[in-house]
């Protein structure tokens, strides 16, 4: 293969500017839309590990894990109902999502992120109060809905309001404040998990509004993007806001770049329409795989189950929630290595070393789980074989951490035209949620029927995408988010879907 998926990027402009303390601020602000999702994904594990919670809702499943000692260990949680509790946000927030493309769009980002962490609010305080199953499961859906709206639109404000030299780094914030989040939930799970009286649950799914409190406060105070102000109509305050998150008066290059790509985006009446032509097959593929991919690496099968996947192998109540503990502080720490080395190694490095760490790590896990349970699911579980087993899925999850995880929310949030790039986030949401729904909802049931071997079934999906990578996704990074074009058209197989006509980086806009 020629030249494989490298392409140079050295030929992206270099507007001037430096990075603000304002643009620092107001990215850090926005990243707390992380904090709603990395919680979610850290509470709902935990809290459907706890006793006091499964006999509350789910009493057949405590049975069976509990009462029932001739089951099997992959099958003690198989529950279609359980399984429903946690994946149902993942639906909500797929079709949250679609409508929050269409409000990013013609309100701006800042408004999504907050009807996003108000309705999740209202979610929190539901799931913390339930009563029932039905209760529950309402609650899941509202936190659904604040998901997609802040996913849908915290990665496209990043992008935008970032320099491109440092749109990595900054873009990962939001991946950061997941981590940050799922860890919070792993701590407070294992401290509400010892609440005499079994309402500690209460408290994990209700803290779940703090997050919530904080991203819809915090977005009252966040300035528009430059992009935005100009794609609603409003060139002066977009230049001004340009000129200071920039901290330069010297603006003009990138601003005409900006307005070019607004008059372009004003021709397009329909973005759900636009986003399938040829010129944009490209970023769509990667709207569309990335996010797949990014599911099928197994990640959610550690961090929405963890400690009951820990439980399953053996550990006890205390074990299982502070390896789950320990496994959301590597992914916290791994994620710092990202922010460090994505603006100057570059996103295909992270991909590709992140995948084939995973690769080995999920080899071992599978090895060690099936000398200890093999078919039969009946065995004891040594301490040193369990020792290896945290060592390895902390591998796999620093090297999730520092490749697929931010990556999966970065690429396909940079790599849209404007006139395309809110319906283009939405379609990364979209089919990341509606792959976390299935792995969340077919999971416990795979790993009754699939036993070790679902860890050498992720294994194989990380050799496919690994292989896409390195294929079929260039370099991106210090490319202005404005000339992406570029890239694709410089590019050994998407270069044949774009003609010189399609390409307007650098043109002024006519008068």
């Amino acid at each position: 293969m020629a030249g494989g998926g490298f392409v140079d990027t050295s030929g992206g402009k270099e507007y001037p500017g430096n990075v603000t303390l304002y643009v620092i601020f107001a990215s850090i602000v926005a990243a707390f839309g992380g904090l709603i999702f990395g919680y979610d994904i850290g509470i709902s594990g935990g809290v459907t590990s706890m006793d006091s919670f499964l006999l509350s809702f789910f009493p057949s499943v405590y049975h069976k894990a509990k009462v029932d000692t001739s089951t099997n260990q992959y099958c003690k949680f198989d529950s279609e109902l359980l399984t429903l509790f946690t994946s149902s946000l993942y639906l909500a927030a797929l079709v949250a999502s679609v409508c929050a493309s269409t409000v990013t769009r013609v309100a701006g980002r800042k408004w999504s992120m907050f009807g996003g962490g108000i309705v999740f609010l209202f979610g929190a305080a539901l799931n913390g109060a339930a009563t029932n199953v039905a209760m529950l499961i309402i609650g899941r859906i509202l936190l659904g809905v604040g998901v997609g709206f802040a996913n849908q639109s915290v990665p496209v404000y990043l992008s935008e309001m970032a320099p491109a030299r440092l749109r990595g780094m900054l873009n990962i914030l939001f991946q950061l404040m997941i981590t940050i989040g799922i860890l919070v939930a792993n701590l407070i799970n294992y401290g509400t998990a010892k609440i005499a009286g079994g309402w500690g649950w209460r408290v994990s799914l209700g803290l779940a509004g703090v997050p919530a409190i904080m991203i819809t406060v915090g977005s009252l105070f966040l300035p528009d993007t430059p992009n935005s102000l100009i794609e609603r109509g409003h060139p002066d305050e977009a230049k001004a806001m340009l000129k200071k998150i920039r901290g330069t008066e010297e603006v003009e290059a990138e601003y005409e770049d900006l307005v070019a790509a607004s008059e372009e985006a004003k021709q397009i009446k329909h973005p759900w329409r636009n986003i399938l032509e040829k010129r944009n097959r490209a970023p769509l593929t990667m709207s569309i795989c990335i996010p797949f991919f990014q599911q099928l690496t197994g990640i959610n099968v550690i961090m929405f189950y963890a400690p009951v996947l820990f439980k399953t192998i053996g550990f006890g109540d205390d074990a299982s929630l502070m390896s789950a503990v320990i496994t959301g502080l590597v992914n916290v720490v791994a994620t710092f290595v990202s922010i460090l080395a994505v603006d100057r190694a570059g996103r295909r490095f992270l991909f590709l070393q992140g995948g084939i760490q995973m690769l080995a790590c999920q080899i071992v896990v599978g090895a060690l789980i099936a000398s200890v349970f093999g078919t039969t699911g009946e065995g004891d579980m040594t301490k040193v074989k369990a020792v290896f087993i945290v060592i390895s899925i902390c591998a796999y999850v620093a090297a999730f951490a520092w490749s697929w995880g931010p990556l999966g929310w970065l690429v396909p949030s940079e790599v849209f035209p404007l006139e395309i790039r809110s319906a283009g986030q939405s379609m990364n949401v979209s089919v990341n949620m509606l792959f976390t729904f299935f792995i969340g909802q077919l999971f416990l049931k795979m790993l009754c029927a699939m036993k070790f071997g679902l860890f050498y079934f992720f294994g194989a999906w990380v050799i496919v995408m690994t292989i896409f990578v390195y294929m079929f996704v260039p370099e991106t990074k210090g490319v202005p988010i404005e000339e992406m074009v570029l890239v694709w058209k410089n590019h050994w197989f998407w270069g044949k879907y774009i003609s010189d006509a399609d390409i307007h980086v650098g043109k002024k806009p006519s008068a």
